[in-house]
């Protein structure tokens, strides 16, 4: 990356730059590879982060269905990691996760979990695990909320079989030619997935982050206090592909130890630790046993660290440094927060980053954990909160005494809950993923960069001011 002009004598946030274009001979934003090469096995620069709030097994499998990788959080017990972990490897790197629901359950039982919008459906199964039939997701907007979902059940089962659907090309014509926008996918009568044209289409133009057997691949987050060296040996047999040695302030000594102790179990697996912000930390992590190194100190959306305690850095500046002292010693560097547009995820990468960490972003997606909320207008959202804020203390020191829980309370930062709204024309993380990769690609090409690396040497970044960053703004209504 260059600076085009003056190079700048003071830290930059993404809004403070912008990518000037170049001379370039890519035809096509499809004629760019946006894999990572950073050993996570990503063909997108895109990692969902370690909030309880974004990351769960099913975020989790969609984001690796489409080349990404997600991070499941480590306040979980055990128990709890270890089968979401088996949970996204068993599912179909070709095929959508179905929401599944018992002919019994209710219209309002399913709007927990599924918006009424077009491209999605319900799948009904019988307690023995029987395909009983499909329900359109726009029908449940229309039908009462105890209505039984069986009852909405009506004619034949329209579905794709598994063995007739040989590439994504095949199930869009296919599901063209029956004149279906969603259909559950069976194979000798159970159903192993499903699909929209949409995602048909999807299929056509990602690539699935799968492991050598083939199947999706997830990583997982450990702290640095406790028994670390079981932690680790117990993600590592339960399946997991990369793992992340995870706390708020990564420059420091309980760190270093952490990640010598995983370094040590040689267990195969990429190492990932952090938050960093500097060259110095790069070093020490990089020395420890780390492959990756995750920066961010204070940029996320429910984080007030920097307001709390005046500790961080901005995020361009600090991805800037340790991407450049990475690079040197043979590793790389997730960008983690601050994020708001896809310019910005383009900009992190243009300053070094090998893949960029999205936390509130995804939280209010259908596949994001938690229950689908209803305010007062009729809008839908899902609950979001920092993972140093009172709530997140209290998931993972729920166990504590009440006297020490209290004690740990008393120095939360973070915002505890926050309404992240579900955008009606963009409710799927897979639609987000479609504006991020879109812009991204089309980043690569005014660079005239075809892979992640050129773009890394082509990125020619400009300074501007507060108005210039507005200019680039769309106007919300006519003038």
């Amino acid at each position: 990356m260059e600076f085009y002009g003056t190079a700048p004598s003071h830290d930059l946030t993404y809004s403070d730059v912008f990518l000037v274009p170049s001379r370039s001979g890519i035809r096509s934003r499809l004629d760019v590879s946006l894999a990572t090469g950073d050993g996570s096995g990503a063909t997108i620069p895109v990692v969902a982060a370690n909030m309880n709030s974004v990351t769960g097994p099913r975020l989790a499998a969609t984001l690796a269905r489409r080349g990404g990788i997600a991070v499941l959080p480590q306040d979980a017990p055990l128990q709890e990691l270890d089968a979401a972990i088996r949970d996204v490897k068993s599912q179909s790197p070709q095929f959508d996760t179905p929401y599944v629901q018992s002919p019994d359950a209710t219209v309002a039982d399913a709007l927990v979990d599924l918006p009424p919008f077009a491209g999605h459906g319900v799948v009904l199964e019988d307690e023995g695990g029987a395909f009983v039939g499909t329900i359109l997701a726009e029908r449940l907007a229309t039908a009462l909320p105890d209505a039984r979902l069986g009852d909405l059940v009506h004619g034949g089962h329209p579905s794709l079989d598994a063995d007739d659907v040989d590439s994504p090309r095949r199930a869009f014509d296919l599901m063209v030619d029956a004149d279906l926008e969603f259909a559950p996918v069976l194979r000798h009568g159970r159903v192993v997935g499903t699909l929209s044209r949409r995602s048909a289409l999807r299929g056509t133009v990602y690539e699935p982050n799968v492991d050598r057997d083939g199947r999706l691949r997830v990583a997982a987050a450990i702290g640095v206090n406790g028994d670390v060296e079981a932690k680790a040996r117990a993600l590592a047999a339960a399946g997991v592909d990369v793992l992340v040695v995870d706390t708020a302030h990564g420059h420091q000594e309980g760190m270093i130890r952490a990640v010598r102790i995983v370094r040590d179990l040689d267990l195969g697996l990429p190492i990932v630790a952090g938050n960093i912000v500097t060259s110095d930390g790069v070093a020490d992590l990089v020395d420890a046993g780390a492959d990756i190194l995750k920066v961010g100190v204070g940029p996320g959306a429910m984080c007030t660290t920097r307001m709390m305690t005046a500790v961080g850095r901005p995020q361009f500046s600090a991805v800037l440094e340790t991407a450049e002292a990475a690079r040197k010693l043979g590793a790389h560097v997730w960008a983690d927060g601050g994020v708001r547009y896809p310019r910005d995820v383009a900009l992190a990468l243009a300053a070094g980053a090998a893949s960029v960490m999205i936390g509130s972003w995804f939280a209010g997606t259908i596949e994001a954990p938690g229950v689908l909320r209803t305010d007062a207008s009729g809008k839908l959202y899902k609950e979001s909160w920092g993972m140093a804020s009172t709530k997140a203390v209290r998931e993972r020191f729920g166990r504590l005494s009440p006297y020490e829980l209290a004690r740990r309370e008393l120095f939360a930062e973070g915002i505890s809950s926050s309404a992240i709204y579900l955008d009606p024309l963009r409710p799927s993380i897979e639609d987000l993923l479609d504006m991020i990769t879109s812009g991204v690609r089309s980043s690569f090409t005014y660079a005239g960069a075809s892979t992640l690396a050129e773009f890394h040497e082509r990125a020619l970044v400009g300074l501007q001011s507060a108005a210039g960053y507005e200019e680039g703004k769309a106007l919300p209504v006519s003038w």
